[in-house]
């Protein structure tokens, strides 16, 4: 059977290969023998290498997949009686299969609105304090999304004033940061001023969506946090027995900041990509390009037509407009390609 290779798209930055940084550490990694589930030399420089990154002392831990990640971190955090607050878009909201109510046991959670898919301080407040009794299941943890479901990105300065509000309301903060990088690349801060500096306890960071062939970091900012947490890894399947193959991508990535300069990357396309199409009469940008993601509202016979030329996007995702990602992988090329092809069905009568 011939593989028909798939020209790039834009549904998803999960559709690029391994970067070549990952793929030279496999690689690498790759060689004679080493002590299984996490207990390899590999392992170690990778968290010696986030610990650095973010420039403090955490706790890590390494899953298979962003699901994973974020369940079993806010689990942590929770008893099954508790609630976790998060954007109406979020992912662990909708697209995850109830896989943070699985694992924590039946943590409920409750959504809350916000424009361009940031939480509304105000309605997390009301949230929090609009019941009391006991027969309302205790918020305890508020959980972000950086960047967020709709292509936007929390400021250093929103996250201090989401921090002063969950230290006030006695709750836990969780940021999924699948496009961790991303935001990151767009803000061009330090690490540590959009995590624990800002206030967040725990951060599910995304490796598969930034070059990686898999695999997420469970960073904990607050040690405390992370008492038996490889139980609770080992007990949902995720405790690799070859680690080093989910590790060793981390080393290679932060190395030389290879990973923010592939973010970096992803960002520029998308402006570029946002550039071209909002100069298309009849396309219309629905949210602020800030990192990698591009939002536009198209007729119905635009998409239609966009697909029957073979490309492959998204229109569920967060307000249910089109969403095109780009990805440490794509090029000037296709972003022309697209932006040429959405042109052309444009202009059809």
């Amino acid at each position: 059977m011939t593989i028909k290779p798939l020209k790039n798209q834009f549904a998803s930055d999960n559709y690029a290969g391994i970067c070549p940084e990952a793929w030279q550490a496999l690689q690498q990694a790759d060689s004679g023998y080493a002590t299984s589930y996490g207990d390899d030399p590999w392992t170690a420089k990778a968290c010696d290498a986030l610990r650095n990154f973010f420039e403090t002392d955490c706790e890590v831990f390494f899953v298979f997949n962003g699901t994973a990640a974020n369940s079993l971190a806010l689990a942590s955090l929770c008893q099954s009686y508790h609630s976790v607050i998060c954007h109406e878009t979020a992912h662990v909201e909708t697209d995850e299969c109830g896989a943070s109510q699985f694992f924590s046991n039946g943590t409920k959670l409750l959504i809350v609105g916000g424009k361009d898919g940031k939480v509304d301080l105000a309605e997390v407040e009301h949230t929090v304090k609009k019941r009391t009794d006991i027969h309302y299941p205790k918020p305890q943890v508020l959980s972000i999304t950086q960047t967020t479901e709709l292509g936007t990105v929390y400021t250093p300065e929103e996250l201090i004033a989401i921090h002063g509000l969950t230290k006030r309301l006695k709750l836990k903060l969780h940021m999924d940061g699948a496009r961790f990088a991303n935001a990151v690349a767009a803000l061009q801060v330090h690490p540590k001023e959009v995590t624990w500096r800002a206030g967040v306890d725990v951060l599910t960071f995304g490796g598969t969506k930034n070059g990686m062939p898999m695999g997420e970091a469970v960073v904990f900012f607050d040690n405390k946090l992370a008492r038996e947490f490889d139980y609770r890894c080992k007990q949902a399947g995720q405790l690799a027995s070859k680690m080093r193959y989910l590790s060793a991508p981390w080393f290679g990535l932060l190395k030389n900041d290879a990973m923010l300069r592939h973010a970096g990357h992803a960002n520029t396309c998308a402006h570029k990509l946002a550039e071209a199409v909002s100069a298309i009469p009849g396309v219309e940008l629905v949210h602020p390009t800030e990192a990698n993601a591009v939002f536009v509202r198209l007729p119905e016979d635009t998409i239609s037509a966009l697909r029957n030329k073979g490309w492959v996007f998204y229109t569920f995702i967060g307000s249910g407009h089109c969403r095109f990602m780009c990805s440490w992988a794509t090029t000037e090329d296709d972003i022309a390609s697209l932006a040429n092809d959405i042109n052309e069905v444009t202009k059809r009568p």
